[in-house]
């Protein structure tokens, strides 16, 4: 599954080639975005290339993990959306770890990276999507928005900051 988004931009599900670019744009997620992420940039550095490399050989086959990334032709990579099925919610596709570098935020590469997640949970057949924004990050909240998620109202604390709380947003897939 591979969508266009400006010549010679693309997104697609990541493979195994990708393991060295998605770990330097991890660190950058991280370093922008401390408080969006359940690891810290430490945290992310420390691990190998190896395990790297076999998170994102998981996340690029099967129809309960997948991430996907936003490449410009082999650049460095640019942005990233992660999907995953929970226990707790196994008709919904959970959007995780959301990240746009700051020079093309605003530009479609979420929208693109959100539909590539849709497609994907569709084709697993979960028709729902989901996802978790911090309280008080407004910019994320309103992009969400404008890509059909309503805020379902539910509140839980954050997983890894004690003291914040995320919203919950759906939309169809």
């Amino acid at each position: 599954m591979t969508s266009v988004l400006a010549p010679p931009m693309t997104v697609h599900r990541v493979t195994p080639e990708d393991a060295a670019r998605m770990r330097a744009l991890r660190l950058e997620m991280l370093a922008d975005s401390p408080l969006a992420f359940l690891e810290t940039l430490a945290q992310a550095a420390a691990r190998s290339h190896a395990d790297y490399r076999r998170r994102i050989v998981q996340a690029s086959q099967g129809m309960h993990l997948a991430q996907f990334v936003a490449d410009p032709a082999g650049g460095r990579l640019i942005g990233h959306a992660g999907g995953t099925v929970l226990p707790e919610h196994p008709r919904a596709t959970v959007i995780f770890a959301v990240y746009i570098t700051p020079a093309r935020r605003g530009s479609g590469v979420l929208g693109a990276l959100v539909d590539a997640v849709a497609q994907w949970s569709v084709e697993a057949g979960r028709h729902e999507l989901m996802l978790e924004v911090v309280v008080g990050n407004d910019r994320a909240v309103r992009a969400y928005e404008r890509l059909g998620f309503e805020d379902t109202g539910v509140r839980v604390p954050h997983p890894a900051v004690h003291g914040l709380q995320e919203l919950q947003m759906r939309r169809r897939a």
